[in-house]
């Protein structure tokens, strides 16, 4: 049997489990009720009020008991943790999210939208929102919520972020702003999308009406050439057959830009790629051109393989190479390829030293028949893109005037099995 000091102490430290439980009861922030049926007791809790109720009911052993709570995930949850669970969810969105605070502060920002502008998206975090998008304040639709307080609701953004935004703000208790969200949908591959349908649709039109007078016009040239004087056949064989030739050439690659041979991809690491595939084939283009090609390979990617067709990844790099040779000036020419992993996408790098791209015509040097060359068809950079986004990637420009041009080609990443 127990003594009195035994009991004393037992009573004692109930009392102190039952001041436990009071105390950590304060503390939840969010109402709740919960029902006991076997003890016949019932326990709830108001939202801003600190101790509880208890309730006597009649007894059902039989019965099971029931915890009912109401979470405001604004009012009883701290925020950053809301942002957090919140974040690997919208990085499944194909749109770009960011949250920003008061200050214009990026508090969540998904891997649609980092990747689209090119940035780490961690880096971004607690960062201004104009250091995300590179733009004049008065041209974010963001900040122009956070100042006037008003949403935004299917507005149309004219900058080089083409598209649709939608902004949305939480409040604190005070009043004062929590948090503005913002989700911008991209028109520009819908854009680009009817662009090239239009192409495909002119495309069969050349095809058909000029394709095949070009074959039989260059047919009876080759058959009159035995009949004609030396210096006209000299004539058909260095300027009008090879003309002919450069026109077939031209149909061909704008047919392949409005509509692409089919993907034949199998899993490869990049890395391996490059240095085996792309080096046998620029080697020997750039001892020829005297270019300078070097390589720097990001060795994390030795765990990751992407899911590529390798000629057709191989014709954009010839094209990048001999755009890069094409525009060479008198100082000797140097191409770097570099890799990266980022925000689980490879990035690859192909930068030269050349004279650039100056910035008034940088936004069209993807467009079809856009070329500064005088023999240029203007196709190779349009197709090229087009490959990349076969390929569920994407492909961009940077260029200083002067100061030689990077494309960046980013491509999804996988882990390897």
């Amino acid at each position: 049997m127990e003594s009195h000091e035994q009991l004393k102490q037992k009573i004692n430290e109930l009392e102190e489990e039952i001041r436990l439980y009071k105390r950590f009861v304060e503390h939840i922030s969010f109402p709740f009720s919960y029902v006991d049926y076997e003890l016949g007791k019932i326990i709830k809790k108001e939202r801003n009020i600190p101790s509880p109720t208890v309730e006597t009911i009649e007894k059902e052993k039989n019965k099971t008991s029931i915890l009912q709570w109401n979470i405001d995930l604004q009012k009883d949850y701290p925020f950053e943790q809301v942002e957090q669970f919140l974040s690997p969810i919208f990085d499944l969105v194909s749109h770009h999210i960011v949250f920003v605070d008061a200050e214009g502060k990026i508090t969540l920002c998904n891997l649609q939208a980092a990747n689209d502008v090119g940035v780490n998206r961690d880096e971004m975090i607690g960062k201004h929102i104009r250091e995300l998008l590179n733009i004049p304040d008065e041209q974010i639709m963001t900040l122009k919520t956070l100042r006037t307080k008003q949403p935004l609701y299917n507005c149309e953004v004219l900058d080089r972020y083409y598209g649709i935004i939608n902004t949305r703000i939480l409040y604190n208790e005070d009043g004062s702003i929590k948090r503005v969200i913002s989700m911008f949908q991209s028109l520009n591959q819908i854009k680009e999308a009817e662009k090239l349908a239009i192409a495909g649709r002119i495309a069969a039109g050349i095809a058909h009406e000029i394709r095949n007078p070009l074959t039989t016009v260059r047919g009876y040239l080759q058959f009159l050439k035995e009949q004609l004087p030396e210096h006209i056949v000299t004539l058909i064989d260095q300027l009008l057959i090879p003309e002919l030739d450069r026109a077939n050439d031209i149909i061909t690659d704008f047919l392949n830009v409005a509509k692409p041979s089919e993907v034949k991809a199998e899993w490869i690491g990049i890395n391996e790629f490059i240095r085996h595939d792309l080096d046998l084939l620029l080697r020997s283009e750039a001892l020829l051109h005297n270019v300078e090609l070097s390589y720097h390979l990001d060795e994390k990617l030795q765990q990751y393989v992407v899911n590529i067709d390798k000629n057709q990844l191989l014709q954009v790099f010839i094209n990048l190479f001999r755009n890069a040779i094409e525009a060479k000036t008198e100082k000797s020419l140097r191409v770097d390829i570099e890799t990266k992993l980022h925000n689980n996408l490879v990035q690859i790098y192909v930068r030269d030293n050349g004279p650039g791209i100056p910035s008034t015509i940088i936004h069209h040097v993807f467009d079809p028949f856009f070329s500064t060359k005088p023999t240029g068809t203007g196709l190779g950079l349009s197709l090229s893109r087009k490959i990349i986004e076969l390929h569920k990637g994407a492909m961009r420009v940077q260029s200083e005037f002067g100061n030689g041009s990077c494309f960046i080609i980013e491509l999804p990443a996988y882990l390897k099995k």
